[in-house]
């Protein structure tokens, strides 16, 4: 059932993708074209530091699947691709490992084809820090991402109905692992209140994991016999939104949920994201031409996101964060009915003392969003 479940998440998530319109709010942020802002690309580096974590470079293939036949040959081809790329990746769901031991293999494919990469694990908020270690185990994993997908669950026909445990649960994990944990999103989005929450918790870094990108309320309407829930197609708030409404709160943060290409990247990145990470686009490259097809996408992506911080003046991707970035259309008016001035984005580089000023990007980094 599960197996059945993982295999048909796959098949709606690939389907969504190929008919999606390709518009989401990352097209309501710009960047002021600064002529002689550009640097020697010598001097761009793309490491990124968050929450005790370093990456080699500040993009992920996010959580997807596992669990079945199918899924594990995905996670091969997805553990190739991260070796050969440099880029951390996360495992999908391991709930139907402790249902069904015989799937373990479905997931430390991961790590037994990417022997010295940055894993990691993925569990849901229902949890048991016994459980959340088994998982770090299996997958000798860098870190754990815990999911949390109410809309998911509650369209869902065998999802869960129980939700008041989740905090507390976060909570237990968060204190009783012996690695970073980051909290997630699946696709509709971490509010300011919740990042907040979360870090209270003890939790290290969050991924706001915004709309835009694949839908699961739409992937598990399509597996009900009847579209009940078609009204919640598009329900959360963007990963740009999310991004906008986090500054401030002190917990680092990354970004996932329809990311496209290089240019969401750098834009995530100038929002105050640590990293960014993606799934459906990985997802279809996979299956359209396995791991070869996958390396030469993410190797395309780092290329161009190095040129695009070497046009933009930015040697770090935190220095994005000193970038002047307009905000436009829905995305300003989220922001205004929230109360997030948008404003500053605009002119941030103005106050740089000197060109191009470490210590002015890193104030800059720190209004936004806290250490990288």
């Amino acid at each position: 059932m599960i197996a059945e479940r993982k295999d048909a998440h796959v098949r709606f998530a690939t389907e969504q993708h190929r008919r999606h319109s390709g518009h989401n709010q990352f097209d309501d942020v710009s960047f002021v074209h600064h002529a002689l802002a550009g640097i020697d690309r010598s001097d761009v580096s793309l490491a990124t530091r968050f929450g005790g974590i370093e990456w080699r470079v500040p993009l992920y293939i996010n959580a997807m699947t596992g669990g079945s036949p199918k899924t594990g040959v995905i996670n091969r081809d997805l553990a190739i691709a991260a070796r050969e790329t440099g880029v951390a990746i996360a495992s999908g769901s391991m709930s139907p490992y402790f249902a069904d031991a015989s799937t373990a293999d479905t997931f430390s494919v991961l790590r037994g084809e990417n022997p010295d990469g940055f894993v990691l694990a993925n569990v849901n908020a229902n949890a048991t820090v016994e459980k959340a270690r088994r998982a770090v185990d299996l997958l000798k994993a860098d870190a754990l991402q815990i999911h949390v997908n109410v809309i998911q669950e509650t369209v869902m026909p065998e999802g869960d109905r129980s939700f008041a445990s989740w905090g507390p649960r976060i909570e237990e994990i968060a204190a009783g692992v012996d690695v970073p944990v980051i909290v997630k999103e699946v696709g509709f989005g971490l509010s300011r209140e919740t990042l907040l929450r979360l870090q209270e918790m003890g939790v290290r870094v969050a991924d706001v994991s915004g709309s835009g990108g694949t839908d699961f309320a739409r992937i598990e309407n399509d597996r009900r016999d009847r579209p009940d829930y078609a009204y919640l197609n598009g329900w959360g708030q963007s990963t740009p939104a999310c991004l906008l409404d986090a500054r401030g709160v002190g917990i680092p943060v990354l970004a996932s949920g329809g990311v496209r290409h290089p240019l969401d990247v750098v834009r995530a990145l100038a929002l105050g994201a640590s990293a960014v990470g993606a799934s459906g686009l990985f997802l279809k490259t996979v299956l359209d031409g396995g791991a070869p097809a996958l390396i030469s996408l993410l190797s395309s992506w780092i290329d161009q996101v190095e040129a695009l911080m070497t046009a933009l003046g930015a040697r770090t991707p935190a220095e994005l964060t000193g970038c002047d970035v307009l905000v436009h259309g829905d995305l300003r008016a989220f922001c205004a009915d929230r109360g997030i001035e948008t404003g500053w984005t605009a002119t941030r580089s103005r106050s740089r003392t000197g060109s191009h000023s470490t210590s002015s990007y890193r104030t800059h980094h720190e209004t936004i969003g806290g250490t990288r």
